[in-house]
């Protein structure tokens, strides 16, 4: 699993220590496979993908034709996702942003964000809310999120004193509060399971929510 040093400064010195402190891949370099269902039925332009880690979704989409910036606070994380649409002879356009200071100019007909969730130096509903601006209008806006976790994790991040939100797609798309040019293309909750070094599982939910813009 991960590892962040909780005693970051910033946004980057998280993320890039998170990226920088293992060797190889920290994801596995496939796509997010919630994020493929979502995507099945759109016609592909261009999109825009937040938090795009090592490139895993921004590769899936640029293979179905999107024309596909990645966006990550790591300079690692962009390093290796260049690297690897390189390697796999795909086109894509990667940049570094702190969403929360920065954010990626143009509008999109596509904007994701998979698990843009983070301990601190983020309000992601701010951030979500700039993504939905950076649709094009018949764009959509499509987000992935965690909701529970394993309950060791949600009690060491107790102890630690970190507050995250894992809202479900319900809950999130009422925060959001978008206008009425909005209509919702997708709300569910999907299945993941995680396996432990000692072999134990644990089934977690995840939550897809996509709006549509008129």
């Amino acid at each position: 699993m991960p590892h962040f040093d909780l005693t970051a400064r910033d946004a980057r010195e998280l993320w890039e220590g998170m990226y920088s402190s293992g060797h190889g891949h920290v994801w596995s370099g496939e796509p997010n496979a919630a994020l493929v269902d979502a995507v099945a039925d759109l016609t592909p332009g261009s999109a825009l993908d937040l938090g795009c880690g090592e490139g895993g979704d921004v590769l899936h989409l640029a293979r179905l034709g999107w024309r596909v910036t990645g966006v990550d606070v790591s300079d690692t994380a962009v390093e290796r996702a260049r690297a690897h649409a390189a390697q796999a002879g795909v086109e894509a356009h990667f940049e570094r942003h702190d969403l929360g200071r920065t954010f990626p100019a143009g509008e999109f007909d596509l904007v994701t964000a998979s698990f843009l969730h983070s301990f601190a130096f983020l309000d992601r509903i701010d951030v979500l809310r700039r993504a939905a601006q950076a649709v094009a209008p018949g764009g959509s806006l499509l987000v992935l999120g965690h909701h529970t976790v394993p309950p060791a994790q949600l009690e060491r991040w107790r102890d630690d004193g970190v507050v995250i939100d894992l809202p479900s797609p319900a809950e999130l798309r009422e925060r959001l509060a978008l206008p009425g040019e909005w209509r919702l293309g997708r709300d569910l909750m999907t299945e993941r399971t995680i396996t432990f070094e000692d072999g134990s599982t644990f089934v977690g939910a995840d939550g897809v929510l996509r709006l549509d813009r008129s």
